[in-house]
């Protein structure tokens, strides 16, 4: 793998009683050339730090980071690589370009010891990379902030990183724009064949830009995989909660004369193919994950729900159900199906991938 962590731990010490504390505890990931990881996670959990670590900007507590074969960090040995001789880059959440210069003299900021002729090369090289010819010689408040960041991202790239690292890179976009820029430099960064760490707590954002994506918890990696397995497969409780719209319904892995079955309130589910065996959890008694795309509105369904909110999503609302035991669920219903708050709906669980965990972890 181009990038390893392996067992990385990074303590900060309180200035106060010289205590430490520690912001990321043995974490372990690789990522391959050319691969775009993403790291998401709640306020606090340690991705940032975990990004600076990488950097160079944090020494490590414990473990080890590689880079194409080359140590950048090794606690056990004391070795520590500058953050300017690790030939990573960086892009901030504030872009930091310099006002007074131009557009191509903020992308040329890195190329100082470069021939005059192969700089102004590379500047226009970059600059058609990123759509921005046309603004070279303007200055980069004249231009939007979509644009500025593809300004920053274009100076990152422009000296030949062996890595990029962004830290919450499109955090000051609208949502729309954040979105589409992030598709963009998704495909700015394939073309380059560039590797790259992303850090950000917008899920869609990290959907759309990463080939692996890892899910932090109070400093601690829980998942890094494909957003197709966090969503569909996730490794904990937690995982499981922050990604997408779900509950945690309790439910029973039973054995049936058709095979292992999950009884839940909304009925037996069969697709358990990735669950554990009815002796995983003390009487099998285990609470399944419904996402709302596993609730399926039908008036025929015997099971009633009543709705308790709705909010409209343009194709689609997001319904919060309770069943007429209390259970609240989730669903998500084609906006043409408007019924109102308080009215009773027929509901049914469709779960193509039955996620199971022990009672009381959620």
């Amino acid at each position: 793998m181009f990038l390893q962590l392996d067992q990385v731990s990074v303590r900060y010490r309180s200035q106060v009683d010289g205590s430490g504390r520690e912001a990321v505890r043995s974490v372990g990931l690789s990522l391959p050339a050319g691969g775009i990881g993403v790291l998401i996670g709640p306020s606090g959990c340690g991705k940032t730090s975990l990004l600076r670590a990488v950097a160079g900007l944090e020494r490590l507590h414990a473990g080890r980071i590689t880079l194409g074969g080359e140590v950048l960090g090794d606690a056990a040995q004391r070795l520590h690589l500058p953050a300017e001789r690790r030939r990573i880059g960086m892009v901030f959440q504030d872009y930091a370009l310099f006002p007074h210069l131009s557009v191509a003299q903020n992308v040329g900021f890195g190329l100082h010891s470069w021939p005059r002729a192969e700089r102004e090369a590379r500047v226009s090289e970059m600059l058609a990379l990123v759509g921005l010819s046309a603004h070279a010689r303007q200055a980069p408040h004249q231009l939007s902030g979509g644009q500025q960041q593809r300004i920053a991202l274009a100076r990152a790239l422009a000296p030949r990183p062996r890595l990029l690292l962004l830290d919450e890179p499109f955090s000051a976009l609208d949502v729309e724009l954040r979105e589409r820029l992030a598709h963009e430099v998704r495909d700015i960064l394939k073309q380059m064949g560039t590797s790259a760490l992303f850090v950000t707590h917008d899920q869609q954002e990290a959907f759309a830009l990463g080939d692996v994506i890892g899910v932090m918890n109070q400093g601690v990696l829980d998942q890094w995989d494909s957003a197709y397995d966090l969503y569909h497969r996730p490794a904990t409780a937690f995982v499981a909660n922050f990604i997408g719209h779900g509950v945690f319904a309790p439910a029973r892995i039973v054995t049936t004369p058709q095979g292992t079955r999950v009884d839940t309130p909304l009925g037996l589910l069969d697709d358990v193919a990735g669950c554990p065996l009815p002796e995983a959890y003390p009487g099998g008694e285990c609470q399944v994950l419904l996402r709302a795309d596993d609730i399926v509105h039908d008036d025929h369904a015997p099971v009633k729900a009543r709705i308790l909110r709705k909010s409209f999503r343009g194709a689609e609302f997001l319904y919060t159900l309770a069943l007429a035991e209390g259970l609240e669920v989730l669903a998500h219903v084609p906006s043409h199906h408007d019924h109102q708050v308080g009215e009773w709906i027929g509901v049914r669980a469709c779960v193509d991938h039955v996620v199971t965990f022990p009672r009381g972890t959620a």
